[in-house]
């Protein structure tokens, strides 16, 4: 029995489903028709930039600004990181200034629009809520209703390449 390790945490059940899709060799299929459009627009970092501003935009115009998102290719998927924040401190003059930073797998750039939009909302809910809490996940559904499918859907793509043994992961 093979080891799902993007999806560890999820029931039996699912995993088993998981393992037949896999066995008869349609877990890509299936996830083809949930998102049937596979490219997307975003290639960029000013153009992830500018989509990360627009979701702050709508559901996190109060929290503090972000001055950096940008593609990274060298973020893999070690500890099921597709994305980090980091809020960055410095002393300028006699003031302490903070900047945030949000960086994205640039293998997302490959996967449907959602799945990118599911990691930038993940980082931008990092603004309000630091840890993976009740509130974290609350404020994550908020900002898009179907977030832990999602997530879901994104840790099947995540098995599907590592079962294809592709390089992009």
């Amino acid at each position: 029995m093979q080891d799902l390790i993007y999806l560890r945490h999820y029931p039996d059940t699912l995993q088993q489903q998981v393992r037949q899709l896999l066995a008869e060799d349609q877990l890509g299929n299936t996830l083809q028709r949930r998102y049937p459009n596979q490219s997307h627009s975003v290639q960029t970092d000013k153009a992830l930039y500018e989509f990360t501003q627009e979701l702050k935009r709508q559901w996190l115009r109060s929290s503090e600004p972000v001055s950096k998102v940008i593609f990274d290719p060298k973020i893999h998927i070690i500890n099921n990181a597709l994305g980090t924040h980091t809020q960055i401190s410095r002393v300028q003059g006699g003031k302490l200034k903070s900047k945030n930073e949000i960086r994205v797998a640039a293998l997302l750039k490959q996967l449907p629009l959602p799945l990118l939009q599911m990691v930038v909302v993940h980082e931008l809910a990092h603004l309000r809520e630091k840890d993976h809490n009740k509130a974290f996940y609350k404020l994550c559904q908020h900002m898009q209703p179907d977030y832990h499918q999602l997530e879901l859907d994104l840790r099947l793509y995540l098995t599907l390449f590592e079962q294809r043994g592709e390089s992009s992961v």
